[in-house]
């Protein structure tokens, strides 16, 4: 462990402090560790699938709908609205559990 000067006040203090014990100046920034880094990235993947799958998957249920008779295009629908539902309901849960995660391994002050 080395001692630095701090830029703002002079003060020697640690290389490692995040901030200057006596002016409060911010010296290093806090960093994930790589436990939290590959949660951070689990987490964009997942929203980013997520999104593609919900974009897909209704996408693709209103292209084949098109040229059913009227009963067969109500089911269709009423069966891409639980579709949809469904896959909102476990991106909401997997959200909610990742963006713990997430929350939990951000770096400490």
């Amino acid at each position: 462990m080395a001692l630095i000067n701090c830029p703002e006040c002079n003060t020697e203090v640690s290389n490692k402090a995040i901030k200057c014990p006596k002016c409060g100046v911010g010296l290093n920034k806090p960093s994930r560790t790589i436990f939290g880094k590959i949660i951070k990235w689990i987490f964009i993947v997942f929203n980013i699938i997520m999104a593609w799958w919900m974009i897909g998957g209704v996408g693709g249920a209103v292209e084949k709908t098109a040229n059913l008779n009227g009963a067969e295009q109500v089911g269709a629908a009423i069966g891409t609205g639980l579709g949809a539902m469904m896959i909102g309901g476990i991106w909401l849960l997997g959200v909610i559990v990742l963006g713990l995660f997430v929350l939990l391994t951000r770096p400490k002050v």
